[in-house]
């Protein structure tokens, strides 16, 4: 086949390799050379030629980049993340928590409703929520809604506004502004929502009738099912979590199904296979209803989570191997149910993972004011603010004179906490920077599964996980997704999720020209100082990946550069934007 060389009669960049997935006009993605020409005006794709055009084609002051061998990927679209801001911005927030997804080729993320205070369930909160991200984004950030009780007359607003979709717990949600749904406030957001463009999403997990329940939380100290071992131990933390509270919830809301025909329902963070056989029968059956799983379910398994490693603390829990397998046997089926792999970006401070010492990092940002929740079963904040006055009265007895240095750092760290949080006339409370428990904290609790909060943080890692993984499992004979297969699921499925299919997820003439440079014979291991959220901690600290992002470009901007200028963020200031366009798809 022979194609034109285009004419451009503006200025253009060029990007161009020998290994290019790239999408066709019936949405078909293929693996091919290519050249990709992008309008920096527009920050759209102007054309996609499939092969190499040389340099020679192009006019002297065009930006040329051959990165051949290495792969140009549509940038990922991370259709699950947390960012918390405002509110508890000390677990994460727009600058962060972006910079992260823009090192790892993701160039678009959807904030999670939850865990900002306010959350994103009322048009007001929404608002909050965009006046927080102006001018902190480095790649582009659409924003979720959530479905919480009393809050149906908000969901139609929040669509007009710009909200990709909605979210709702079955089971408490850990923070007491974001509470639990029931059935008739499922059935009435159905019936609210059933004739828009929109998609509604819910953590499926519930307490079965018959459970030896002592609760409902989510992320409480207390489990939902009562623990029968050592709470160290992280197969206690599995048994009290079991593959039944999740097709509970899957089945309570495909009971509703009916109410909405059209209305696309979707599954957060699926963990447990037995899922899977009620999903496909519910799709067989003509319900729109699809799920998604995450990184962490996919490269690690409960077999090799040691005591006390709270890092490796969510829910749903991370199972067995098994179950794993399972997980890669649905993704790697056209036909399955889970259709997209997303990150669940869920991060918090050190200190509210109870890790033991051996695990603690020194990579923070300093001293952070508590936010509110009852976590540990210990309220901290009252704990801190005990602490802090405690320490004020002794500095202020007379003839007590702190060193002029220490009493300059406290004054800073005091007014760094007061800005974080509303202003009263109660003083902050402030958490020390090293990882340390509160002041009455038992010693125990250090390594505990219940008391440790729930999370993991990997926004940016997904590439490197999935690619590393599936060729492992290809090494060794098992199904594997290719890497056109991994664009699908976690670039083109999430853009098509959250009703952005017409400009994120691909390398098409009029999308985004949003890219990923993925040198995949890369091999590195990931240190805490590498780590570019907030909170320096995860699980996949010390892991090894083959496989690592070099470059990104968001709508035509080089944002990320591993190695380069300003820690790899070469503008030197955020580009990204706020998507706030009315879902029409």
């Amino acid at each position: 086949m022979t194609v034109p060389i285009p004419y451009h009669d503006e200025p253009v960049v060029v990007l161009a390799s020998t290994r290019t997935v790239i999408t066709l006009p019936d949405d078909t993605l293929v693996l091919t050379p290519a050249t990709i020409v992008i309008s920096p005006a527009t920050g759209k794709i102007v054309s996609v030629v499939p092969h190499i055009l040389p340099r020679n084609s192009f006019s002297p002051e065009t930006l040329y980049q051959d990165y051949s061998p290495k792969l140009l990927l549509p940038g990922l679209v991370d259709a699950h993340v947390h960012l918390n801001e405002p509110g508890r911005t000390e677990w994460e927030g727009f600058n962060t928590g972006t910079q992260a997804a823009a090192s790892g080729g993701v160039t678009t993320v959807i904030d999670m409703p939850l865990n900002a205070i306010p959350p994103t369930t009322t048009l007001m909160g929404f608002r909050e929520k965009l006046a927080a991200s102006q001018g902190q984004c480095w790649v582009d950030v659409g924003f979720y809604g959530g479905v919480v009780p009393g809050n149906a007359h908000e969901l139609l607003p929040l669509i007009d506004a710009g909200i990709r979709g909605f979210k709702g717990f079955l089971i408490d949600s850990g923070v007491e502004e974001f509470p639990a749904v029931s059935a008739s406030d499922i059935a009435l957001a159905m019936t609210t929502l059933k004739d828009t463009s929109t998609t509604l999403m819910f953590h499926a997990e519930m307490v079965p009738p018959i459970a030896a329940s002592v609760g409902d939380a989510v992320q409480q100290s207390h489990p939902p099912a009562q623990p029968t071992g050592d709470l160290e131990s992280y197969s206690t933390f599995l048994d009290s979590r079991p593959p039944a509270f999740e097709t509970t919830a899957v089945e309570e809301i495909l009971s509703m199904a009916h109410l909405a025909p059209q209305l696309h329902l979707h599954i957060v963070h699926l963990s447990a296979t037995e899922c899977i056989p009620i999903l496909r029968k519910a799709r067989q059956n003509g319900i729109n209803i699809t799920a998604e799983t995450c990184f962490h379910y996919l490269g690690l398994a409960s077999d090799d989570i040691p005591d006390g490693d709270t890092r490796h603390k969510c829910c749903p829990p991370i199972r067995s191997q098994t179950n794993q397998d399972r997980l890669w046997d649905e993704i790697t089926d056209t036909d399955g149910c889970i259709k997209t792999v997303v990150s669940d970006h869920s991060p918090c401070t050190p200190e509210l993972k109870l890790l033991p010492p051996h695990l603690q990092t020194a990579y923070q940002e300093g001293p952070r004011p508590v936010a509110r929740h009852f976590d540990s079963g210990i309220d901290l904040p009252q704990l801190e603010e005990e602490r802090w006055k405690g320490e004020k009265r002794e500095k202020e007895k007379p003839g007590k004179e702190e060193p002029r240095e220490d009493r300059q750092l406290q004054e800073e760290e005091d007014e760094d906490a007061v800005d974080l949080l509303p202003q009263t006339q109660t003083p902050p409370s402030v958490v020390t920077a090293t990882p340390t428990l509160g002041a009455g904290t038992k010693q125990q609790e250090q390594g505990d599964f219940f008391a440790a909060w729930g999370g993991i943080s990997s926004v940016g890692l997904g590439l490197p996980i999935l690619h590393t993984t599936a060729a492992a499992r290809a090494a060794r004979g098992d199904r594997a997704p290719s890497i056109v297969d991994i664009v699908r699921m976690c670039s083109q499925a999430t853009a098509r999720q959250v009703g952005l299919g017409h400009r994120k997820g691909g390398l098409r003439a009029g999308m985004d020209a949003d890219v990923c440079v993925f040198d995949d014979a890369d091999v590195w291991t990931l240190r805490a100082a590498e780590m570019r959220w907030k909170n320096r901690v995860s699980p996949w600290e010390g892991h090894t990946f083959t496989g690592r992002v070099r470059e990104t470009w968001v709508r035509g901007q080089r944002v990320f550069q591993l190695g380069g200028a300003n820690a790899g963020f070469v503008m030197g200031m955020p580009v990204g934007r706020p998507i706030v366009e009315r879902r029409t798809e």
